[in-house]
Formats: structure tokens, C-alpha cells, sequence
């Protein structure tokens, strides 16, 4: 049996990354190339997202509109 912290959990592009993001697929695809978005896993076809990292770059995008900006 597997240990749960170890258990990865993969998401889809859409519906989940998009609306967990709130960002459209162009955008998200630019911030991949730019290396500003955790990077797809893929899946055959299709592309899923590792969730901790999706929401670890969430998290980060939250503590940066708290930090003080330079005037």
C-alpha cells in the first residue's frame, strides 16, 4: 500500500487548472513557456497538471500581493 503522502494527484488543464486559476488556456500556455507556470505532465493525448504544484503556485501568487511593493 502507498503512503499518502506520497500519492501525486493529477489534474486536468480543463476544467480544473483553468478554473482553479481563473486563467484561459492561452495564458496558461505562455506562462509555461516562460517558465512562470508549473510545468504539464503528459497523459497520451492530453496534458495534466500535478495538483500540490498547481496549488503551490497559487499560494504564491497569494503571498506575493501581500508583500510590500517598491514605490
Amino acid at each position: 500500500m502507498q503512503n499518502p503522502a506520497t500519492q501525486v494527484r493529477l489534474i486536468p488543464l480543463k476544467p480544473d487548472v483553468q478554473d482553479r486559476t481563473c486563467l484561459g488556456k492561452s495564458r496558461i500556455y505562455e506562462l509555461i513557456a516562460s517558465g512562470a507556470f508549473p510545468q504539464p505532465c503528459r497523459l497520451g493525448r492530453r496534458i495534466a497538471f500535478v495538483e500540490s504544484e498547481i496549488d503551490q503556485w497559487i499560494l504564491q501568487r497569494m503571498a506575493e500581493r501581500t508583500l510590500p511593493r517598491a514605490v
